[in-house]
């Protein structure tokens, strides 16, 4: 194997870290506590109130926000499940009512794994041969609900991390806006999708009565969320028709937001996290590939393919933002947009969007698009498990990394014993679906310390980084912590064999 040097830096859960959260305990019983706050006397509301502000205000920025917040979305749902409305309240009566809807979760108090690192937009006031990194990790508390954490360090010139104290107030965004569309409108757009395709005149009276069938059912405005729905209700049983699949394709192409998140000026890196907020990722945001992606004009854009796991399966997403304040989810579509691990690469090939994917869940494949959020035309198997140590299966452990030896990928690889191992291959630069060179045993396996953990034997990384001369890849330790290790690029393509 290639001598690996593992740095010595590790995260490791920390149970201090937490969120206020939104608490409903069912409509009845919300209403009975409703009541039960609005008969108190104002000295005792205000007592009551103080000691909650005594205990929680230094755990929490603007507690009295977050209660109003709270108050407001339960006083929503009584009235349109009740039509109870308390009628005028005083401000500190609004409060500790918010605070009975509130409760604190621990977002990593069982894990913190699955990093990914990428180039920080900020490179400024730094020494020669330093780089400003951000970390991502896959945070994971009570009920095994994950969400989205960062951290930001320093690679210095000898490639070791420095990171920034971590403080311990944890805040959600600030602002949450869901993307509402427009039926009439939306309706405009899949016409203009099919029409560009030469067939939507030909074929109109068989789409007009598709997408009336399709679209029957929902509001003038609807969410993402309904649209899934309806989709999901029209196709389920259905052997569909050429021109279905082009309507739902079409209308794929349209549905291009989900909703957006604005964190406060004032948070930190570290304090901000991705919490699971649609029906689609209640039960989490899982292993988010982080790829800074620059567009043929130069504009940089940072986008986060990651899994949406809910009660109903997974779903792929896509997270994109410029400033990591300030962050826009949008929904992956096509055929080809199922199962995890899905990498984008950090530029277009020939004019089109190129992605790693496992679509068989167990093989490499490679995906090309021309539009970044659907993924149905174009998709090419280029490698299944040949080794031992991968028997089982095969994937990618974050996006390509541009080199002129060619695309660098680190691999996973699952054998006996459900063992996850790191590997790497190469791919052609011009055409990613020729694999130039890989390894032939693991780049790393889990050691002693690191096969202990949530889900033993396990080292899992979603992304890695280049800097001087040497491949730094974030990893997971069996679903528990996190570490980093570096391995010469020279060292590394020269154990490759060609292909």
């Amino acid at each position: 194997m290639i001598s690996v040097r593992r740095l010595n830096i590790k995260f490791y859960p920390d149970p201090k870290r937490v969120i206020a959260r939104f608490f409903m305990p069912g409509a009845e019983k919300a209403r009975s506590i409703v009541d039960k706050v609005i008969q108190l006397s104002e000295d005792k509301v205000h007592s009551i109130l103080t000691h909650v502000f005594e205990d929680f205000s230094e755990r929490h920025r603007k507690m009295s926000a977050i209660f109003q917040n709270h108050h407001d979305q339960i006083q929503t749902i009584l009235e349109q499940e009740l039509s109870f409305e308390p009628g005028d309240i005083s401000t500190e009566k609004m409060l500790l009512i918010g605070s009975y809807f509130t409760m604190e979760y621990s977002i990593e108090s069982a894990a913190i794994f699955n990093p990914s690192i990428v180039e920080d937009p900020n490179q400024e006031f730094l020494e020669e041969g330093e780089r400003r990194v951000i970390v991502s990790f896959r945070a994971t508390g009570e009920g095994h609900i994950s969400s989205i954490v960062f951290r930001s360090g320093i690679l210095t010139k000898e490639n070791e991390l420095i990171f920034k104290p971590v403080d311990q107030l944890v805040e959600i965004p600030e602002k949450i806006k869901r993307h509402v569309y427009t039926k009439d409108h939306f309706i405009e757009r899949i016409w203009l999708v099919l029409i560009e395709r030469r067939s939507g005149l030909e074929y109109k009276d068989a789409y007009n009565k598709i997408i009336n069938s399709l679209m029957g059912e929902l509001e003038g405005k609807f969410i993402y969320g309904k649209l899934l729905g309806a989709i999901e209700r029209y196709t389920e049983g259905r052997d569909l028709s050429f021109q279905e699949r082009r309507v739902i394709d079409a209308l794929e192409r349209v549905a291009d937001s989900h909703y957006e998140m604005e964190f406060s000026l004032d948070t930190a890196l570290s304090e901000r996290v991705i919490f699971p907020f649609s029906m689609m990722e209640n039960k989490g945001v899982e292993d988010v590939r982080i790829v800074r992606f620059t567009e043929d004009d130069g504009a940089v854009t940072y986008y986060s393919t990651y899994t949406a796991y809910s009660e109903h399966g997974i779903l792929p997403k896509f997270i994109s933002t410029k400033d990591f304040r300030h962050f826009t989810v949008k929904p992956i579509n096509g055929e080809y947009a199922r199962n995890k691990g899905m990498a984008l690469f950090p530029r277009r090939i020939k004019g089109r969007y190129v992605m790693l994917a496992r679509l068989d869940g167990a093989s490499h494949y490679v995906l090309f698009s021309d539009s970044i959020n659907v993924w149905s035309t174009d998709a090419k198997k280029i490698l299944g498990p040949e080794h031992p140590w991968e028997f089982i299966q095969v994937g990618n452990c974050g996006s390509p990394l541009e080199t002129d030896e060619g695309w660098l990928v680190v691999t996973h690889g699952v054998g006996p014993v459900r063992r996850y191992c790191l590997g790497a291959m190469l791919l052609d630069r011009h055409d990613p679906t020729k694999i130039i060179a890989r390894l032939q045993d693991p780049l790393m396996m889990p050691n002693e310390e690191e096969r202990e953990g949530y889900v033993p034997n396990v080292v899992y990384s979603c992304g890695a980084i280049i800097n001087n001369g040497e491949l730094i890849i974030a990893y997971g330790m069996s679903d528990s912590a996190s570490s980093f290790a570096a391995v010469s690029l020279d060292r590394l393509f020269a154990k490759m064999q060609k292909t």
